[in-house]
């Protein structure tokens, strides 16, 4: 399979070389030249599958320059009991209103991240390996990015790993679960400003051809194609659980920030999964929401995004919307680039003539929830159900609600464990015992590794060229 930019200035490439890529060399993100189409009786074929036989079947369409022993390999040795605490890896529940929860959050960093992050912990170790190459990862993190990211690529003789977060933005949790890594090849700096400022830095660095080609720079960001070859496989195993045949349509309700998630969504929609709608569901940070609804895309300046208490959503640059928008207008690569030029002069654009298609061609619908929205919806379903949310699942259940149709299927995408946003849940219920697994039992209490620096690339630079392992 080749893979191509949303740009249109990058030569077709493999699977392989994508993976440690990160952005094209023209500035734009990776995606197949066509998304492979999956007919009725392939579908049939799948429900049955195993999660490691079903996701072998998807990224061998995709991943075609890997052996198929060898990637076989890679995705039972990712997907297993151990790791994700089920033979299932991602089983479905039903709340007693009918909403479903796909339940993602099950790995390591009990976030859904480690769905996509263990994957390509294991590709990125392979395909070094492979090419006799090293990798120096960048990455910025609204919280469990990180996390994930880090504990996947923790102890690589290969790889080092340069995290960003914005300083003081994430629960006490999150940040206990990277800065207290005291592996040698992961490093966490803290970046004096918001999600984006850190967004910002990686895509300068990518951008730095020089830099990026002494220190063979790549990316575990929602950006890298790999991320979203792996959340693909949850759409359809998810879609799977929560019917009875492939005669029935669902709908999925993603907590969005970054359309990642989201995007993986799409593209298994594209594909030919029976997804009636994608409901994208916001928090106060909601440019998606307001793309959706009036087809204008403004991003905010990192000093008008909101700190909230879903922060893993607290993003107003959603970088992985260009895959989504590329398809919107055509594929067309230098409409997309005059686009995103007046993204980053802070201008965003206006495609409401194209409205429709996202809605009814494409299947999105959005809403948003605010903080006391989600600390009512994690107060009810305990009071309902006795199932605790975390609160940015909590977002996706109250959105979903509030558009959801007659006799609709809603499964919410979760999106971490409620033990990583006590103080939150603690609001909204009192005082209790929110389970967490073992191996966070005290985490908070742990010695922490961690340089805070103003917000600028250079510095970042600076830190790379003093730890990196060459």
């Amino acid at each position: 399979m080749n893979y191509i930019s949303t740009r249109g200035n990058t030569a077709p490439m493999q699977f392989s070389d994508v993976l440690l890529m990160g952005l094209a060399p023209d500035g734009g993100l990776m995606l197949p030249k066509t998304y492979p189409q999956i007919d009725r009786a392939t579908l049939d074929k799948w429900r049955s599958l195993s999660y490691t036989e079903l996701a072998f079947e998807i990224m061998s369409l995709f991943a075609t320059d890997i052996p198929s022993d060898d990637l076989k390999a890679l995705i039972d040795k990712t997907y297993t009991k151990t790791a994700f605490g089920t033979d299932e890896i991602t089983p479905v529940r039903t709340l007693k209103d009918g909403i479903k929860i796909l339940e993602l959050s099950n790995g390591v960093t009990l976030a859904f991240k480690d769905m996509a992050m263990q994957f390509l912990g294991n590709a990125f170790e392979y395909v070094l390996k492979q090419k006799n190459k090293r990798l120096t990862i960048i990455g910025a993190t609204s919280g469990d990015t990180g996390s994930a990211a880090e504990y996947a690529l923790r102890g690589k003789d290969n790889i080092d790993v340069f995290m960003m977060s914005p300083h003081g933005k994430m629960s006490e949790f999150q940040r206990a679960q990277m800065y207290s890594l005291m592996d040698d090849n992961i490093h966490n700096i803290a970046i004096d400003g918001m999600f984006d400022d850190c967004q910002d830095i990686v895509k300068a660095i990518q951008q730095d051809k020089a830099f990026k080609d002494k220190y063979q720079i790549g990316t575990v960001n929602s950006i890298n194609w790999g991320r979203i070859l792996a959340q693909i496989v949850y759409y359809f195993k998810g879609y799977f659980n929560a019917t009875n045949n492939n005669d029935e349509r669902v709908s999925f309700c993603v907590p969005s920030g970054n359309f990642g998630n989201v995007c993986a969504g799409h593209i298994a929609r594209e594909m030919g999964l029976p997804i009636a709608r994608l409901i994208v569901a916001t928090n106060e940070n909601d440019v998606l929401n307001e793309f959706f609804k009036t087809g204008k895309y403004i991003p905010r300046k990192a000093s008008e995004t909101y700190v909230t208490s879903s922060p893993s959503m607290d993003i107003s640059k959603a970088s992985n919307f260009e895959r989504f928008i590329y398809l919107l207008i055509g594929k067309n690569g230098d409409e997309l680039n005059n686009l995103w030029q007046d993204v980053n002069s802070g201008k965003g654009f206006d495609l409401s003539h194209l409205l429709n298609d996202a809605n009814d061609k494409y299947g999105f619908v959005s809403g948003k929830s605010t903080h006391a929205d989600r600390i009512a919806t994690i107060k009810a379903v305990w009071e309902s159900d006795k199932d605790l949310l975390d609160p940015h699942t909590a977002d996706g259940v109250k959105v979903a609600r509030e558009v959801r149709l007659a006799d609709e299927v809603i499964v919410v995408a979760e999106t971490a464990l409620p033990a990583k946003f006590a103080e939150t849940i603690i609001e909204a219920v009192g005082q209790i015992d929110i389970p967490r697994p073992e191996h966070t039992k005290d985490i908070e209490n742990l010695p922490q590794k961690v340089v805070v620096l103003d917000n600028k690339a250079e510095l970042v630079k600076e830190q790379i060229e003093k730890f990196v392992r060459l």
